[in-house]
């Protein structure tokens, strides 16, 4: 069974001085699947995230979503506002209240009225298995894994068509990693989003997974179902996977 395409990477290519970050890579997330990319640091995955944002213009090539272009810096871009993001570090507010930083997007691009946005932000609490009574706490007051579970409630508020998430399980411990990426899984399945996450925990990309990409050199060096991983066709790959170097 195939799928429609829902964001493509096309011959992107980018740089920052004299580095090459991405040397036209080309890639695409297939409707309702989940994609995991991962690779070394410093290989370009983040910056790959951040052309799709709209954050980063590549230096050639380009990125759609739904077929269509999206343009660095237009925040009424194409897709942008079916965009959902966990941050690697959470990256919420320590000014707002846990759920006036789930409902931020709501409030602020798209006009709920706070008393709406503050159900919706306890309705999406929920959903990450946090109770209401952490709506008015703040940030500071959150364990890490509390914090890992309100940055998803903010991501999923908007109801989303694409997640994003970078690093998702980074600084947590193993069985709270085992929690988030159970959340993860649940709400991509419940919305039917195109998921596509950064993250060198394998134990994530395991669970998350039904497509796995790995980059290299700024290209797409693999890519494959998350069966084809362990089968070490490509010694990059499997030694990736494995947590040793090539030459071992």
């Amino acid at each position: 069974m195939t799928s429609n395409v829902k964001i493509a990477w096309k011959s992107v290519s980018k740089r920052f001085g004299e580095k090459i970050v991405l040397d036209g890579l080309d890639l695409e997330a297939h409707e309702g699947r989940s994609l995991v990319i991962i690779g070394g640091s410093g290989t370009g995955k983040s910056v790959m995230l951040k052309t799709a944002l709209g954050l980063i213009a590549p230096d050639k090539g380009h990125v759609e979503i739904d077929g269509q272009r999206v343009h660095p810096g237009d925040p009424s871009g194409p897709g942008l506002a079916q965009i959902g993001m966990l941050f690697q570090s959470g990256a919420l507010f320590d000014s707002l209240t846990v759920w006036e930083n789930i409902a931020f997007k709501l409030i602020k691009a798209e006009g709920v009225k706070r008393s709406e946005a503050r159900e919706r932000a306890i309705e999406a609490l929920g959903l990450v298995d946090l109770e209401a009574g952490v709506a008015n706490r703040e940030p500071r007051e959150l364990s890490g894994g509390m914090l890992k579970r309100a940055s998803l409630a903010r991501a999923i508020v908007t109801r989303p068509a694409i997640l994003f998430f970078d690093e998702p399980t980074t600084g947590l411990d193993p069985v709270t990693a085992d929690v988030i990426n159970r959340l993860i899984v649940r709400q991509v399945k419940s919305l039917g989003a195109t998921a596509v996450t950064i993250t060198h925990d394998m134990a994530s990309m395991r669970m998350i997974a039904h497509e796995v990409a790995m980059i290299e050199n700024g290209k797409i060096r693999w890519r494959g179902g998350l069966d084809g991983v362990d089968d070490c066709a490509d010694p990059a790959v499997c030694a990736f996977v494995q947590g040793r170097s090539v030459d071992d």
